[in-house]
Protein backbone atom coordinates (compact mmCIF):
# COMPACT_ATOMS: atom_id res chain seq x y z
CA UNK A 1 0.00 0.00 0.00
CA UNK A 2 1.22 3.69 -0.42
CA UNK A 3 1.41 4.27 3.26
CA UNK A 4 3.47 1.82 3.54
CA UNK A 5 6.53 3.26 1.54
CA UNK A 6 5.96 6.86 2.76
CA UNK A 7 8.43 6.93 4.82
CA UNK A 8 11.06 5.26 3.14
CA UNK A 9 10.11 7.96 0.27
CA UNK A 10 10.16 10.86 2.53
CA UNK A 11 13.49 9.89 3.56
CA UNK A 12 15.02 9.29 -0.09
CA UNK A 13 14.06 12.43 -1.17
CA UNK A 14 14.22 14.80 2.08
CA UNK A 15 12.17 17.67 3.34
CA UNK A 16 12.66 19.90 0.42
CA UNK A 17 10.28 17.69 -1.68
CA UNK A 18 6.64 18.00 -1.83
CA UNK A 19 4.89 14.73 -1.11
CA UNK A 20 1.40 14.15 -2.07
CA UNK A 21 -0.36 10.82 -1.08
CA UNK A 22 -3.03 10.10 -2.82
CA UNK A 23 -4.83 6.36 -2.87
CA UNK A 24 -6.95 4.62 -0.58
CA UNK A 25 -7.78 7.30 1.44
CA UNK A 26 -11.16 7.46 3.35
CA UNK A 27 -11.26 8.10 6.80
CA UNK A 28 -9.64 10.93 9.03
CA UNK A 29 -7.28 8.96 10.43
CA UNK A 30 -5.85 7.64 7.17
CA UNK A 31 -4.83 11.74 6.40
CA UNK A 32 -3.72 11.59 10.26
CA UNK A 33 -1.41 8.45 9.20
CA UNK A 34 0.00 9.82 6.39
CA UNK A 35 0.57 13.35 7.94
CA UNK A 36 2.17 11.25 10.58
CA UNK A 37 4.65 9.30 8.20
CA UNK A 38 6.12 12.13 5.95
CA UNK A 39 3.39 13.49 3.71
CA UNK A 40 2.37 17.08 3.00
CA UNK A 41 -0.63 17.03 1.90
CA UNK A 42 -3.16 13.70 1.17
CA UNK A 43 -5.85 13.83 -1.79
CA UNK A 44 -8.83 12.76 -0.77
CA UNK A 45 -11.19 12.24 -3.78
CA UNK A 46 -13.23 9.63 -2.68
CA UNK A 47 -14.67 10.84 -0.04
CA UNK A 48 -15.00 14.10 -2.15
CA UNK A 49 -17.36 11.94 -4.64
CA UNK A 50 -19.12 9.63 -2.38
CA UNK A 51 -20.48 13.19 -1.11
CA UNK A 52 -20.96 14.56 -4.52
CA UNK A 53 -23.23 11.72 -5.47
CA UNK A 54 -25.06 11.22 -2.40
CA UNK A 55 -25.59 15.14 -1.45
CA UNK A 56 -24.45 17.50 -4.42
CA UNK A 57 -22.54 20.45 -2.81
CA UNK A 58 -23.86 19.71 0.70
CA UNK A 59 -22.82 16.17 0.39
CA UNK A 60 -19.06 17.25 -0.12
CA UNK A 61 -19.25 19.47 2.79
CA UNK A 62 -20.48 16.74 4.93
CA UNK A 63 -18.14 14.43 3.97
CA UNK A 64 -14.92 17.28 4.09
CA UNK A 65 -16.46 18.08 7.91
CA UNK A 66 -16.77 13.98 8.62
CA UNK A 67 -13.12 14.23 7.92
CA UNK A 68 -11.85 16.83 9.54
CA UNK A 69 -13.79 15.56 12.68
CA UNK A 70 -11.96 12.42 12.28
CA UNK A 71 -8.94 13.72 11.90
CA UNK A 72 -9.19 16.27 14.59
CA UNK A 73 -10.24 13.05 17.36
CA UNK A 74 -6.98 10.92 15.85
CA UNK A 75 -5.01 13.89 16.50
CA UNK A 76 -6.07 14.39 19.84
CA UNK A 77 -5.69 10.96 20.88
CA UNK A 78 -2.08 11.35 19.66
CA UNK A 79 -1.61 13.99 21.92
CA UNK A 80 -0.78 16.55 18.94
CA UNK A 81 -2.49 19.93 18.61
CA UNK A 82 -1.67 20.91 15.30
CA UNK A 83 -0.55 19.27 11.88
CA UNK A 84 3.05 20.77 12.17
CA UNK A 85 3.39 18.64 16.04
CA UNK A 86 1.58 15.61 14.32
CA UNK A 87 4.40 16.01 11.26
CA UNK A 88 7.38 16.20 13.60
CA UNK A 89 6.12 13.84 16.36
CA UNK A 90 4.28 11.52 13.87
CA UNK A 91 6.69 8.83 13.00
CA UNK A 92 6.84 7.79 16.59
CA UNK A 93 3.40 7.88 17.53
CA UNK A 94 2.10 5.30 14.71
CA UNK A 95 2.68 1.81 15.17
CA UNK A 96 2.20 -0.89 12.46
CA UNK A 97 0.36 -4.01 12.76
CA UNK A 98 2.12 -7.47 11.91
CA UNK A 99 1.07 -8.66 8.30
CA UNK A 100 -1.55 -10.78 8.06
CA UNK A 101 -2.91 -13.61 5.31
CA UNK A 102 -5.30 -10.85 4.01
CA UNK A 103 -2.24 -8.25 3.25
CA UNK A 104 -0.63 -10.71 0.84
CA UNK A 105 -2.15 -11.86 -2.59
CA UNK A 106 -0.70 -15.40 -2.33
CA UNK A 107 1.65 -17.57 -0.26
CA UNK A 108 4.46 -16.23 -2.28
CA UNK A 109 4.30 -13.05 -1.99
CA UNK A 110 6.74 -12.62 0.60
CA UNK A 111 9.67 -14.01 -1.83
CA UNK A 112 8.39 -11.24 -4.86
CA UNK A 113 9.00 -8.62 -1.39
CA UNK A 114 5.45 -8.24 -0.73
CA UNK A 115 6.17 -8.70 2.89
CA UNK A 116 4.33 -11.57 5.24
CA UNK A 117 2.47 -14.26 2.83
CA UNK A 118 1.12 -17.33 3.90
CA UNK A 119 3.37 -19.46 6.24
Amino acid sequence: ATIDVLPSIREAVGPDVEIILDGGVQRGTDICKALALGADAVGVGKPYLYGLAAGGTEGVIKAYDILKTELDRAMGLLGTGTVDELKKRGPGLIKKRNGSVRDYPDRYAYERGYGGGII
